[in-house]
């Protein structure tokens, strides 16, 4: 439910942020035309995606709070292991998503052959290990605060929880920090998703952030911020607000169903 609603709502800047850092320039990959273009791809992988992350996320932290405490550590390993599982839907939808976002495609379809045909099952897995390099450093920074954030939250009104809204409001503001720091690695990414495949390979990530850095300077590590961190603050609210939300009622329906 959360994902979902997220990557739908906030879709136009999204790709607006991918078109930012493609290679060509954000006016010859389309500049603000066709901003939903590659929708499909992102509502096939929204659900499941999300659904993975939290779940793997929710069953490690219950699992490590006993050995590690409810602390920072037990939250960022985590989470960790939550992004892990979810990239193996995540980066497939991805790949093909910001391929036709910018304009290399019309249609999924036709982007989803090319792919098969020019790598076989390795080009729906290209920048696989850049994302977990992403969402891993993004999760340390997130989560942690996220959590810390709801623990001072609750405190003041002297409750268990805060609300929902309460707690969307601390997925934002951690969402956005976040999504500033590690920019540069999305920024490395979104370029070895949409490169070209060849005889040696996908580039590395670290040879990606250096060539970008030799040849366009460092301010192009950056380059999406701004819709970046935009499009994870106002998704942070929406999704932890929805997550939170749905997590409650879920627990309120099994409650009753144990006292039936």
């Amino acid at each position: 439910m959360a994902g979902t609603g997220v990557d739908v709502a906030l879709y136009p800047i999204d790709t607006i942020k991918t078109r930012l850092q493609s290679k060509e320039g954000f006016r010859a990959a389309g500049g603000f035309s066709g901003v939903y273009r590659g929708l499909s791809s992102a509502v096939i992988g929204s659900a499941p995606g999300a659904a993975l992350f939290f779940t793997t996320y929710e069953t490690a932290k219950s699992h490590l709070t006993p050995l590690l405490g409810g602390g920072p550590v037990t939250h960022m390993t985590a989470a960790s292991l939550g992004e892990v599982a979810a990239c193996c839907v995540r980066v497939p939808t991805e790949v093909m998503k910001q391929r036709l976002q910018t304009r290399q495609y019309d249609r999924l379809v036709d982007a989803a052959r090319a792919a098969w045909k020019a790598e076989g099952i390795r080009a729906f897995f290209r920048g696989y290990g850049t994302t977990v390099m992403r969402e891993i450093p993004f999760a340390f920074i997130q989560f942690p605060l996220y959590e810390a954030f709801k623990v001072r939250l609750a405190a003041v009104g002297d409750r268990s929880a805060p609300s929902s809204v309460e707690a969307a409001a601390c997925g934002s503001v951690a969402g956005g920090i976040a999504a500033a720091i590690t920019t540069p690695l999305d920024v490395a990414k979104t370029r070895i998703m949409l490169a070209e495949a060849s005889a040696a390979g996908p580039p590395s990530t670290i040879s990606t952030i250096r060539t970008i850095a030799r040849d366009e300077g460092a301010r192009a590590l950056f380059a999406g911020i701004q819709p970046r961190v935009m499009w994870i603050s106002i998704g942070g609210f929406v999704f932890f607000g929805i997550y939170e939300a749905a997590k409650r009622m879920l627990m309120r329906v099994a409650d009753s169903e144990d006292d039936e």
